[in-house]
């Protein structure tokens, strides 16, 4: 066998191909030293939030893992008495999907990550929804047609206001009616039917001499026939209904102002539905008197539901038309009240019946028409104005929380921006104590950064999670913040938690589950870069937030108790270690949507401890439990809280 023969200056050339080696791993480093470094920051940034002891001080987010076909424009959430939660998004806020007739509901179930797609029968996008005491959802009101803006509008349009002098019978208009200028000769035609009240007659209170005919009114959508500027109006005109004869003819006619190729906003309907979560499916209920899109609902003392403020199917500010639905008769009617708000009003029940209106709102509506907060009689229809605000004109899409225990009715306005599509934005929190002899909101500790869509999660062991939002609209300008922090209304101090690592803004929100977690959803950039040239896509990934009380060794746990318990009742539970329970609390279930939950709170109960677990009175007089469903949770000397069980309040 013959030797290899060794080749001169081996171990010399192997060394100038080693420092020609290294040469070029340092060029490449130094080209691609910030990647390196993002990655090997990232690769930490892991291992760090992954760490037993991180987690234990900050808690943790993940990823729901939703199938594909179950990914939707999530806007709304409710958590249902069976567990599960309810997302809505209707068209989710998508044009094409509202032409193509597309609307869409989910059902989740946190307990074993199950999915179920629900045939949704209406443009949800933008209802109200709330807790009824039979455990169904309302939904009531949404998208009747999309927002169009100027230069996209083809034919001249806007509101008629019918008139009807008959005082003997009211009339209904079909869709389609004509109605001709008398002055400009142009024909326009009504998209809806409507009826006209009849005509009223005034008479003199002190000698009962008729003074006067008030007519009946009906307001109703018109437009052109053709497309056109020269269909436009420039004036108020008087118009003439086709098809009227003989004295109809006389006693109905319209009146528009201009009539024009202007901006047309979103226009609401009068549907409304009851969800329910036993048959999980949307049962259709008396239609609203009045068409709303972006309407608030708040659960009253009796059961009953208040819906107010949204835009009509005109696409204007419902005129401070209220009404209230009955979940017993599931008619609808109006209160006789008129109070205007802007869209999506945070209007919060008390403890003694009165509403509380925080200022919060979600947009749409004059700039100084019903912002001011304050706390709202609807007995006596007075509304006590509450000063205090340092930044009263930074309230729109700000978060407001009724502070545990709800008892003590004190409420916290958080972030928020300036009307509309303003670029201002407030890092402020604003409290107020309603108990106060004289209330008056004052600042509390600041968010690092002006925060317009912040969500607010009241958690089991009375503190709070906020999280998300932006500094500009829809995260114009890649503001998206992406903290998170619990607040501790004890000590009045945000603590930085671990961060999300998904930017919410717009049309998103976050729910508190069963179990201690929080859901995340939803968010509806303007753009997805910073230079604002791409346009953005609704953000359909889902986050669970995991507290750090369940990084603990254990918790509490309730092993048995009654599934009901009436108002100023008692009833025992069962748990392993009563001796260690310190707190019991009913929690109602949330109904969230453009950050604000008016029915989240936490009502804290007296309790005693037996000899078989612990002894929970539910209050006999507060307003704040309404009859309905609640989760009831006991925290331990930690301060751990247990998973809920559901109680009836009936």
């Amino acid at each position: 066998m013959s030797a290899i023969p060794v080749r001169q200056n081996h171990r010399r050339n192997r060394a100038r191909r080693l420092a020609i080696g290294a040469a070029v791993v340092v060029a490449v480093a130094g080209m691609n030293g910030p990647a390196l470094y993002r990655f090997g920051s990232e690769q930490y940034h892991e291992y760090k939030i992954n760490r037993p002891d991180y987690k234990a001080a900050n808690g943790h987010w993940g990823f729901l893992d939703v199938p594909a076909k179950f990914k939707i424009n999530s806007i709304h959430a409710s958590l249902l008495h069976t567990g599960k939660v309810l997302l809505i998004a209707g068209s989710g806020n998508n044009q094409k999907n509202f032409d193509a007739g597309k609307f869409e509901s989910i059902l989740w179930d946190p307990k074993d990550n199950s999915y179920k797609m629900i045939p949704t029968p209406k443009d949800m996008f933008c209802s109200g929804h709330t807790q009824l005491p039979d455990g169904n959802l309302l939904v009531a009101g949404g998208t009747k047609r999309y927002e169009k803006l100027k230069g996209d509008v083809t034919k001249a349009g806007g509101l008629m206001i019918v008139h009807n002098e008959d005082p003997d019978k009211p009339i209904t208009l079909p869709a389609g009616t004509m109605f001709t200028g008398k002055e400009n000769g142009k024909t326009f035609v009504s998209k809806d039917p409507v009826l006209v009240e009849k005509a009223k007659k005034v008479f003199d209170p002190a000698t009962g001499a008729f003074l006067r005919t008030e007519p009946g009114l009906g307001r109703i959508y018109v437009e052109a026939r053709k497309s056109g500027a020269r269909y436009e109006t420039g004036t108020e005109d008087n118009y003439r209904v086709h098809g009227m004869k003989g004295s109809d003819a006389r006693n109905v006619y319209g009146i528009a102002q201009k009539l024009a190729l202007d901006k047309k906003d979103f226009q609401g309907i009068r549907d409304a539905f009851e969800f329910d979560p036993v048959a999980e499916k949307y049962i259709k209920v008396d239609p609203m008197n009045e068409a709303r899109w972006y309407p608030t609902l708040t659960t009253l003392e009796d059961g009953k539901v208040l819906a107010l403020s949204g835009l009509d199917e005109i696409g204007q500010i419902v005129p401070g038309k209220d009404e209230i639905y009955d979940p017993e008769t599931k008619k609808w009617e109006y209160t006789g009240i008129i109070r205007k708000f802007p869209t999506y009003p945070a209007i919060f029940l008390m403890d003694n019946g009165k509403l509380f209106y925080s200022g919060s709102n979600a947009g749409y509506g004059p700039a100084d028409v019903g912002r001011d907060p304050g706390v709202w009689d609807l007995e006596t229809n007075t509304f006590d104005k509450i000063p205090g605000l340092s930044d009263a004109d930074q309230m729109e899409t700000s978060a407001t929380v009724m502070l545990p225990p709800a008892q003590d009715q004190k409420f916290m306005v958080i972030g928020g921006g300036g009307v509309g599509e303003s670029k201002k934005s407030s890092e402020k929190s604003r409290l107020v104590d309603l108990k106060d002899a004289d209330p008056r909101f004052e600042d509390g500790p600041a968010l690092d950064k002006g925060t317009r869509y912040p969500s607010a999660s009241l958690m089991p062991d009375d503190s709070l999670l906020v999280t998300g939002g932006s500094e500009d609209y829809r995260g114009r300008g890649g503001t998206d913040i992406l903290q998170a922090r619990l607040y501790d209304p004890k000590s009045d101090t945000y603590k930085r938690v671990a961060d999300p690592a998904v930017g919410r803004n717009y049309h998103s929100g976050s729910v508190l589950l069963p179990d201690g977690r929080v859901m995340i959803f939803g968010s509806d950039p303007l753009f997805s870069d910073k230079a604002n040239t791409k346009p953005g896509t609704f953000e359909q990934r889902i986050e669970i937030y995991t507290p750090p009380y369940l990084f603990r060794d254990e918790r509490p746990e309730l092993t048995d108790g009654p599934k009901e318990i009436e108002r100023g009742g008692s009833a025992v539970f069962k748990t392993k270690d009563a001796a260690s329970i310190k707190t019991a609390k009913l929690m109602r279930p949330s109904a969230v949507t453009h950050v604000t939950d008016v029915e989240q709170r936490s009502i804290a109960l007296d309790m005693k401890k037996t000899a078989e677990g612990i002894e929970v009175t539910v209050p006999e007089n507060s307003a704040l439990v309404p009859s309905g469903w609640y989760m009831l949770f006991v925290t331990d000397d930690k301060g751990t809280p247990s998973e809920a069980v559901w109680v009836d309040v009936p």
